[in-house]
Order: C-alpha cells, then sequence, then structure tokens
C-alpha cells in the first residue's frame, strides 16, 4: 500500500508527503537489526532504502550517475520531470550539505536540455535516531 502512496505523492509533487512517508518508513524498521552492526552510520544505507523502495514500482531510477563534476546519488525521472536526490549523514558532514552539493556541483546541468521541471532534492539522516532529519527541495533555475 505505501508503494501506491509513493506513486500518488509523486504524480501531485507532494514533497510534504514524501518527506513524511519516508520518515514513517525509517520508523518502521525494527531497532534490533542494527544491533551488532553499524550500518546506520552509512550514507549508502539510506540511499538504497531510498533506490530499493522507487525502483519497487518499477520507476527510472539511475543511482550514482555520474555528470562531469560529481555524482548524483539517485535521479529519478518521472512524469516527465526530474527528481535530483542527494542523500548525506548529519553526523559525518554539517547539516544544508545535500542541497548545497546538488547546487555546487551543477548537478541539474545535466538535463537541461530536456526542459522539463528539475527538483533538486537533499534529505539528510541522523545515524543517531536513524531517520531523516532534513529534506529540502527546490526547483532548478537551469
Amino acid at each position: 500500500m505505501q508503494t501506491v502512496q509513493l506513486y500518488h505523492l509523486l504524480e501531485v509533487n507532494d514533497f510534504d508527503g514524501l518527506k513524511q512517508l519516508f520518515h514513517s518508513f525509517f520508523a518502521s524498521i525494527p531497532f534490533h537489526w542494527y544491533s551488532n552492526n553499524e550500518i546506520q552510520q552509512y550514507e549508502g544505507y539510506y540511499a538504497s532504502v531510498f533506490y530499493s523502495y522507487f525502483a519497487s514500482l518499477g520507476l527510472n531510477v539511475t543511482v550514482e550517475d555520474c555528470t562531469n563534476l560529481g555524482r548524483i546519488d539517485m535521479t529519478l525521472l518521472f512524469n516527465q520531470q526530474v527528481y535530483l536526490f542527494e542523500f548525506k549523514v548529519v553526523e559525518l558532514v554539517p547539516e544544508g550539505k545535500a542541497l548545497l552539493q546538488i547546487k555546487a556541483k551543477g548537478y541539474a546541468e545535466k538535463y537541461a536540455t530536456l526542459k522539463q521541471p528539475i527538483h533538486l532534492i537533499g534529505v539528510e539522516f541522523s545515524k543517531d535516531s536513524r531517520n531523516i532529519v532534513g529534506f529540502v527541495v527546490e526547483q532548478s533555475s537551469v
């Protein structure tokens, strides 16, 4: 049922709803799955959960999407729009860095010729709370 909800939230660009959906999803992961490992310390863990969720819908998702200046953590092409995701763990980098990286590295430039709306989405996690602590969305001006 949550995957249907994800699809609907994307159709209407309800970014607050997306944040809440993923926050609830991470809150549902049992605490003992984190026992005897340190997976919550790694950005790749959180990115993998996002990727799996979107990929389960059969959406056009690319991870580690290379550009001339770096790699976009996750790109989604959907409904004639582009969604660029950058993930960060706040205990490892200062808050606000996810969105700043997307903009500083000009990731949207790769998709500018599509002439579609481009959404820049910085998602930040806390290894302590094991959940989303930041979810910022901006429209690209490219």
